[in-house]
């Protein structure tokens, strides 16, 4: 997974972004759009996602995989949590917005794995609390990564050991952090 700064249009930037990681795993890949807008790269599974400040992409040679990232910014989203999430859900979070930001960003990226956003009732689709399987949907797997100023998720259709996110400003690499998790298969974004 590669993160970097949103850019003037963040769109641009992610599938830029997206190619050059889809890029040290195939050759000559080539972005397209599924009729639902979904970004498309042939002998990959790929996913984007772009915030205010940032975007964020996500490829593999196998399997599915969805990534979502929020910003962090003072918000009003109880209203959001009160029309979406469950009582047990509501509870976890306790009106704390990077909990509400963590649960948001595991629907998404579940959702996004599935291959199909959030409709069909995403927002009401169980996700763990932490990072772990998704009861809701067997086989599938939620990570939460470290990133300074923002909440990112990523949802895989195996369990991951390893998930590298590396950070980019513009051209030059930043910083690449490696997330262990004690699951069994190792799962590499660049």
């Amino acid at each position: 997974m590669w993160t970097a700064p949103a850019g003037d249009d963040s769109r641009a930037t992610a599938h830029a972004l997206l190619l050059s990681l889809a890029g040290t795993l195939v050759s000559d890949p080539v972005l397209q759009h599924a009729a639902n807008g979904r970004p498309e790269i042939p002998g990959l599974a790929v996913s984007l996602s772009h915030s205010r400040s940032r975007v964020a992409v996500a490829a593999r040679r196998t399997g599915s995989i969805g990534i979502d990232l929020e910003d962090v910014y003072p918000r009003e989203v109880s209203g959001l949590a009160r029309r979406w999430f469950d009582p047990a859900e509501l509870e976890w979070m306790a009106g704390d917005l990077h909990a509400f930001l963590q649960l948001w960003t595991a629907k998404e990226a579940v959702g996004k794995a599935l291959g199909v956003g959030l409709r069909n009732s995403g927002l009401r689709r169980r996700v763990p609390f932490g990072d772990g399987p998704v009861g809701s949907v067997p086989g599938l797997y939620v990570v939460r990564l470290p990133l300074d100023g923002a909440v990112l998720a990523v949802a895989l259709d195996e369990p991951p050991v390893e998930i590298v996110l590396t950070e980019h400003q513009g051209t030059a690499l930043r910083s690449t952090v490696r997330s262990r998790t004690s699951f069994p298969v190792v799962v590499r974004g660049n």
